[in-house]
C-alpha cells in the first residue's frame, strides 16, 4: 500500500543522511593536533586549548574521537610542562 504523498510504502521510516566520518570529528582532530603541539611548544596555551576543545567535543558534540583527544591533550599538557621544567633547570 502506498501513501497519497508518494510511492513509498507506509510504515517505512526515513532517517537523515549519515554523517561523514571526518566532518563529524572536527573538534576532536583539532584538539589532538593542539595537544601534540602543546607537548613541544607552550603547553599552557596549546594543550590546554586542546583539552578544552576535547571536552566540548565529548560533552556537547558527542564525537567518537573525543576520548582520544582528551588523553592526547592531557598528556601534552602534563608532559610539556615537565619537559619545560627539565629544560628550564639546565
Amino acid at each position: 500500500m502506498t501513501t497519497q504523498y508518494g510511492n513509498q510504502p507506509t510504515g517505512q521510516q526515513h532517517y537523515g543522511a549519515p554523517k561523514a566520518g571526518a566532518s563529524g570529528n572536527v573538534f576532536s582532530i583539532i584538539a589532538i593536533v593542539l595537544g601534540v603541539i602543546g607537548f613541544i611548544f607552550l603547553p599552557i596555551v596549546f594543550a590546554l586549548g586542546g583539552l578544552i576543545m576535547a571536552i566540548i567535543a565529548k560533552t556537547v558534540r558527542h564525537e567518537r574521537l573525543a576520548t582520544i583527544a582528551i588523553v592526547v591533550s592531557a598528556v601534552g599538557l602534563v608532559g610539556g610542562m615537565v619537559l619545560g621544567a627539565i629544560f628550564a633547570s639546565m
